[in-house]
């Protein structure tokens, strides 16, 4: 996307009009004038429009902040990431309900970065296989409190530590809950005294990873 506010500065600072831009480049004014107000989002010469404004395509289209034509454009999020070493985890929107959470919308998800020996350290897993997301509601407290930041690896999706905590869903209910399994039947356990456990078939249950690392809130 092209800044119509960085072309008419650059306009102002070299005492050029939209007309004598538009000469130089050998287009109409309207195209100048259309990139400027946003009407149009792109050009085929925006390169030559770069040059004639003594400035670069990246300062043009927002790349960089720096206006001279040689200014290198800014890094990106990739290569910042690779600077420091950093691996990159699917973070969701989705807050699964520890009681139960409807899943049947659409989920967002971002890529965040973190520090490789840090990641390390709390798991072997690939990064490629880990999420982070949110607890909600409080039928795990006290292990997990409502808004509870939790790490799900994902590569982890047999239940055979029984009784570990588990992010699942059945039909379109998300949950986080200790399951621990008996044949044809699992039961679905909360760490809060006052929630009854649950009962389900393992074939209504998709397992979508362990809680691995709980951060809670101070």
């Amino acid at each position: 996307m092209i800044y119509g506010d960085r072309i008419t500065a650059q306009l102002g600072s070299l005492g050029m009009s939209q007309s004598e831009l538009a000469r130089r480049v050998g287009v109409n004014q309207s195209t100048i004038n259309g990139l400027i107000k946003g009407e149009q989002r792109s050009s085929s010469h925006l390169h030559k429009i770069a040059r004639e404004l003594s400035t670069s395509v990246e300062y043009l289209t927002g790349e960089t902040d720096n206006p001279a034509s040689t200014a290198p454009p800014a890094p990106s999020s990739a290569q910042i990431a690779e600077m420091f070493d950093l691996v990159p985890v699917a973070s969701i929107d989705m807050a699964y309900g520890m009681g139960g959470t409807f899943a049947d919308g659409h989920v967002n998800v971002e890529v965040m970065h973190f520090p490789r020996p840090w990641l390390e350290a709390m798991t072997r897993t690939p990064a490629a296989s880990l999420t982070w997301a949110r607890g909600r509601g409080n039928s795990m407290s006290p292990t997990i409190e409502d808004d509870d930041i939790v790490l799900i690896d994902r590569s982890d999706r047999r239940v055979q530590d029984q009784d570990a905590i588990w992010a699942f869903t059945i039909g379109d209910i998300a949950m986080m809950k200790r399951l621990r399994v008996r044949g044809d039947k699992v039961t679905i356990l909360s760490d809060n005294d006052r929630v009854p456990p649950d009962e389900a078939h393992p074939d209504e249950i998709n397992v979508v990873g362990r809680v691995s690392h709980i951060i809670k809130r101070l």
